[in-house]
């Protein structure tokens, strides 16, 4: 098995959905993997998560939170400033498309195709999100799409560990030590796994993880001058912002299957919720990513704020993203139930 070291959480925000559940028949074209007939056995994995893996996802859980406490204490006596909350924006950005755009809309839906550098290259900021591996984090959420809200959803807030807070902890945080990162690679994700350069980028993981933390340090030293500035880059750059992008992910996993509102029709319990829509570069419009999974476009709506969305409309007319799957207007009306 290739190293697999899994620190943080999964999204994302996927499984295509199998036979009667899977509803992109809209598109002309086929989606780019689907379940073999003949699935390999979860035992690739190993048969659960082992002792060591849970650790780590714990330590990825702690010290950003740590991270976040000592920011605070810093922000309260201002030992904080213009550069340290630069650094912060300037890594949640690149690094948070690197999940919402390269790990859930390009490698596990395949929304749209672009150069096999850009891949790799939205595949090694993904990674910097320390959410998981990107084969990790491409099984995971297949999964999820492949048995959403039912017995063997990795992270349902309804399934398998009660309702109410108990299913929002398991959904949000507490699948990190149960469930995160044991979905079959062959099964849920072989395109990736037959990839030479994805296989690799996976084995590198742990060091991509240390210079997703090294970078905000190197940054603060440089604009500060200063050990001081290393350490507050590191703090706010780093694990803050880690620590934000973790608790945004998870939300789509617990928040928006919980609360929010609906309008198609569709065979699970997910959400959408505007106020999340920002912050998470258009990922809580998720009860439309679940009705249209392969569409590149999360928010459907023109005033559905979908930065994503918009990034990817510019690849595509500087050349970088081509077959970019659209949802017709048609198609939405047929699936609208009701706007609750």
């Amino acid at each position: 098995m290739d190293t697999k070291t899994a620190i943080g959480s999964a999204l994302i925000p996927q499984a295509l959905r199998a036979g009667a559940r899977y509803q992109c028949s809209v598109l002309s074209t086929p989606p780019a993997t689907s379940t073999p007939a003949n699935p390999v056995s979860p035992a690739t994995h190993g048969g659960g998560m082992s002792r060591t893996e849970r650790i780590v996802n714990i330590a990825g859980v702690l010290l950003p939170f740590v991270g976040f406490v000592v920011a605070v204490t810093l922000l309260w006596g201002r030992g904080v400033d213009a550069i340290d909350l630069a650094i912060l924006v300037a890594m949640y950005i690149p690094v948070g498309f690197g999940v919402t755009i390269g790990y859930h809309r390009m490698l596990t839906h395949r929304s749209f195709q672009t150069y096999k550098p850009i891949e790799y290259g939205f595949a090694v900021l993904g990674s910097m999100a320390l959410q998981g591996s990107v084969l990790d984090w491409v099984a995971d959420h297949r999964k999820h799409h492949a048995h959403t809200d039912e017995e063997g959803d990795p992270h349902s807030p309804h399934v398998g560990h009660g309702s109410g807070l108990r299913g929002l902890w398991h959904a949000h945080t507490g699948w990190l030590f149960e469930t995160h990162g044991q979905a079959d690679w062959k099964r849920y994700a072989r395109d990736l796994y037959e990839d030479r350069g994805m296989r690799r980028i996976t084995r590198l993981f742990p060091l991509l993880a240390l210079y997703s933390l090294m970078i905000p340090a190197a940054l603060g030293w440089l604009l500060h001058g200063s050990l001081s500035g290393a350490l507050t880059g590191f703090i706010w750059g780093g694990l803050v912002r880690v620590f934000f992008l973790h608790h945004v992910t998870w939300s789509i996993n617990s928040i928006c299957h919980f609360f929010g509102r609906r309008r198609f029709e569709t065979d699970d319990r997910s959400t959408n919720v505007a106020w999340l829509a920002l912050l998470s570069f258009g990922e809580a419009w998720h009860h439309n990513h679940h009705a249209f999974p392969r569409s590149a476009a999360h928010g459907l709506r023109w005033w559905e704020i979908d930065i994503s969305r918009t990034m990817i409309g510019v690849m595509e007319r500087l050349g970088l993203a081509w077959n970019v799957v659209r949802i017709s207007t048609e198609r939405q009306r047929e699936k609208t139930v009701t706007a609750t």
